[in-house]
C-alpha cells in the first residue's frame, strides 16, 4: 500500500515544507472503547506549526512538541457520537496555513469487538513466510530495498510471500489446522538478514517483498473462509536499526541506551528474582537484543501509546483473531501489562500468546493472566508458549528410560507442575518452531519417535503448534543454524523436484508422516475430550506413560511405550477410568478391540484409543 493512497498532505505554501513523511496511525475507527487517539506527525519543521481542526465529535485535546522540530504528537478525543468521515487538520505558521492533512475515521466491521480467538479446540500452523512459498516472483526484489534475493546466500531472502500462503490455505486446512501464525510480515528494510522479519523498519507497512497491506487483508479473509484464524507476530520490544525514525529520533529517550547502545545479557530470571540487582534488571529489560535491533523505550509515554495503537490498528485493519508477542519478557513488564489490558479491553475474546523461552514452569507461569505472583506483579497475557514441555518432550523421546528420572518421566514431571499456571489449558505447546532445531532432527530422524511426539502433541493439554514442513519430516543441521531451521518448503518454488503440497517426489516415509499427522489433527477437531477435557496421568516408569483425556461425553486413552518390545498392560492400574469399559477404538487404524484380554502396545509407539 502506498503511504499516501488514503491520505495526503496538500501543501499550500512554504516551498521548503515537504510532503508529510508520516502520519501514524494513517486512519482510525469510530466506536472504539478507548476514546483517546494519539497521532504521530513527522515532517520537516512540522513542530514549528500550530495544528487546528474542526469535526463533530472529535476534539484536538493536546498538542505535544518534542526535541526534534520534525515531530508533532496530537492527542484527539473521539466521542461516541462521532461519525465516520474525513476532516482536515490544518497546520499554521505565523497565522498562515502551510499544510492541510485529510484524516479519515472509518466504521468498524460488524461485531468487530467480539472476534473469537484461537482456543484449545484449535491447532496452529507456523510459517516463516520468506521460506514457505513464492507465489509472486516479481516481488522478490523491490526498488529501494537493499537486501536482495539470493537463495544460496547465508541469511538471504528466498522470495516467499503472502500470495504463496494464500495459494496454500487449502493445504493447511486439509492438514487439520484452524489457526495460522506467520512470522512478521512488516517491512524489514535492513541491509542484511531482513528475511526473518524481526527487525522492523516500518511498523505500519507490509514488506513489499511479501506483498502489500491489501494482500494481507485478503489473506485474512481467505483464511476465515476456510475456518482458519490468523495470528499476527508483533514485536513491541525492538525495531530494526534502519527504522525510519532512527535517522531522526523525536526525543532523547525514544530508545533505551540511546547514543550508547548496550546489549542485553538475557538474564530473564531477573524479572522474578527476589535477589536481583537493579543493574541486572535494567540491562535485561533495556539492553538491545542485538546491535541491529534498538530496544524501544516503553517507559516513554509517547512510545507506549504508539506501540499500543499500532497493535490495535493491525488487529482492526486486517480483522485478526490472535497475536503472538515476540521476546515477551524483554519488554518493560509494566508496559506489557498495560498493553495486554488494552488489547483485552477492545477485544475481550482475542487470543494472545507470549514468548518466554525458559525451561522453568515457574518462570513461564509468572506471565500468564490470573497468576498470583510473589512480587505482586499482575499480568494480563492469556497464554504463553510452553517451552518447558517442549524441552521435556525432546528429552522424553531421546533419553534412556532405564536411567532414573530420564525419558518419559520428564513429561510426567513437567505436567505435574501445572499447578503453577493460572490456566495450563491455554498454553501453546510444540515440538519446535522457527528458532529451534527441527523436531525430526532433534530426535535423530527416528520415525517411530516422531509419531510418538505427534500423538502426544495432539492429545495432551494445551493448544498444539506445528512448524511448517514437520508433516513431511523436514530436517535441519544438528548445530543450530537459522537458515537450516528455516529451509524452503518442498514445492514452494518452481524449480523444486519434491512437492509437499502435491506429494510429487515424497518418499514413502514422508507420505506416511503426512497422512499420520493429518489423521490425528483432523480427528482432534472432532474430539472434545482432547480439546478441552480433563487430564489424568499415571506416573511414567520403565519406558511406559499412560494418560487419559475425558469429559462427560468422551474419553481418550493414550499409551506411550519407549521400550523396543511390545508391552501388555495391566489394566487394573487404570480402573478409576476404565471401570466398566468393554472396548476401545484405535484412532489411527479405526480398529475396535475388546479389553477382556487386556491391551498390548507395540514397541516404540504411541497408542491413542477412543474409549467406548
Amino acid at each position: 500500500m502506498k503511504r499516501h493512497h488514503l491520505l495526503a498532505f496538500v501543501l499550500l505554501s512554504f516551498a521548503s515544507m515537504l510532503h508529510a513523511q508520516r502520519v501514524e496511525p494513517a486512519f482510525w475507527w469510530v466506536g472504539m472503547k478507548e476514546p483517546r487517539l494519539q497521532l504521530l506527525i513527522h515532517q520537516k519543521d512540522i513542530g514549528t506549526t500550530e495544528p487546528q481542526m474542526t469535526y463533530a465529535g472529535v476534539k484536538l485535546a493536546k498538542v505535544i512538541r518534542v526535541k526534534s522540530p520534525n515531530y508533532l504528537f496530537l492527542d484527539l478525543t473521539i466521542a461516541t457520537t462521532a461519525k465516520a468521515g474525513s476532516f482536515p487538520i490544518t497546520f499554521k505558521k505565523n497565522g498562515k496555513t502551510v499544510a492541510t492533512y485529510s484524516y479519515e475515521l472509518k466504521n468498524r466491521e460488524p461485531n468487530s469487538a467480539n472476534r473469537q480467538g484461537f482456543t484449545s479446540a484449535d491447532a496452529m500452523y507456523l510459517i516463516a513466510p520468506d521460506r514457505f512459498a513464492n507465489g509472486n516472483p516479481e516481488n522478490d526484489n523491490v526498488v529501494g530495498m537493499t537486501d536482495l534475493a539470493d537463495r544460496k546466500g547465508k541469511d538471504k531472502r528466498h522470495g516467499g510471500d503472502i500470495q504463496g500462503i494464500i495459494e496454500h490455505l487449502d493445504y493447511i486446512q486439509k492438514l487439520g489446522f484452524s489457526s495460522l501464525w506467520i512470522c512478521p510480515l512488516q517491512e524489514n528494510n535492513q541491509n542484511m538478514g531482513s528475511y526473518h522479519g524481526y527487525a522492523m523498519t516500518d511498523l505500519y507497512k507490509v514488506d513489499a517483498r511479501f506483498g502489500s497491506n491489501e494482500e494481507y487483508r485478503k489473506l485474512s479473509k481467505e483464511a476465515q473462509k476456510r475456518g482458519i484464524k490468523l495470528v499476527i507476530d508483533l514485536v513491541p520490544n525492538h525495531c530494526g536499526s534502519e527504522h525510519w525514525w532512527m535517522k531522526d529520533l523525536p526525543t532523547d529517550d525514544w530508545v533505551n541506551f540511546q547514543g550508547d547502545p548496550k546489549m542485553t545479557h538475557h538474564a530473564r530470571e531477573s524479572v522474578q528474582d527476589p535477589y536481583a540487582s537493579e543493574y541486572d534488571k535494567e540491562l535485561h529489560a533495556s539492553g538491545w537484543f542485538v546491535p541491529s535491533m534498538p530496544d524501544l523505550n516503553q517507559k516513554n509515554p509517547l512510545m507506549a501509546n504508539y506501540l499500543i495503537q499500532n497493535s490495535l490498528w493491525w488487529i482492526e485493519y486486517a480483522d485478526l483473531q490472535g497475536v503472538r508477542v515476540d521476546t515477551y519478557p524483554y519488554s518493560d513488564k509494566d508496559f506489557m501489562a498495560r498493553w495486554s489490558q488494552r488489547m483485552i479491553q477492545e477485544y475481550p475474546n482475542l487470543s494472545m500468546v507470549g514468548e518466554e523461552w525458559s525451561a522453568s514452569p515457574a518462570i513461564v507461569s509468572f506471565w500468564q493472566k490470573g497468576k498470583v505472583n510473589a512480587n505482586s506483579y499482575v499480568s494480563s497475557m492469556p497464554s504463553m508458549f510452553d517451552f518447558p514441555l517442549q524441552m521435556a518432550l525432546i528429552d522424553a523421546l531421546n533419553e534412556d528410560d532405564k536411567v532414573y528420572n530420564t525419558g518419559l518421566p520428564k513429561l510426567y514431571q513437567v505436567l505435574s507442575q501445572d499447578f503453577l499456571y493460572a490456566n495450563p489449558d491455554k498454553l501453546v505447546i510444540m515440538a519446535d518452531n522457527h528458532d529451534i532445531t527441527r523436531f525430526y532432527t532433534q530426535i535423530h530422524e527416528n520415525f517411530d519417535l516422531w509419531k510418538m511426539g505427534i500423538a502426544f502433541l495432539c492429545t495432551t493439554r494445551g493448544i498444539p503448534q506445528v512448524y511448517y514442513g514437520t508433516e513431511v519430516l523436514m530436517t535441519s543441521p544438528v548445530v543450530k543454524n537459522d537458515d537450516g531451521i528455516r529451509k524452503e518448503m518442498p514445492g514452494g518454488w518452481a524449480d523444486h523436484t519434491v512437492n509437499a503440497f502435491t506429494e510429487k517426489g515424497l518418499s514413502p516415509q514422508q507420505l506416511e508422516a503426512k497422512q499420520y499427522l493429518t489423521r490425528f489433527f483432523q480427528w482432534r477437531k472432532t474430539n472434545s475430550a482432547v480439546q478441552s477435557g480433563k487430564l489424568k496421568h499415571f506416573a511414567a516408569r520403565d519406558g511406559l506413560y499412560v494418560y487419559f483425556r475425558y469429559n462427560d461425553s468422551q474419553k481418550v486413552m493414550v499409551v506411550m511405550n519407549k521400550n523396543k518390545e511390545p508391552l501388555k498392560l495391566d489394566l487394573s492400574k487404570y480402573s478409576e477410568i476404565l471401570s466398566g469399559v468393554l472396548s476401545v477404538k484405535n484412532v489411527v487404524t479405526g480398529e475396535i478391540s475388546t479389553l477382556a484380554n487386556g491391551l498390548t502396545i507395540n514397541g516404540t509407539s504411541a497408542l491413542v484409543l477412543e474409549i467406548k
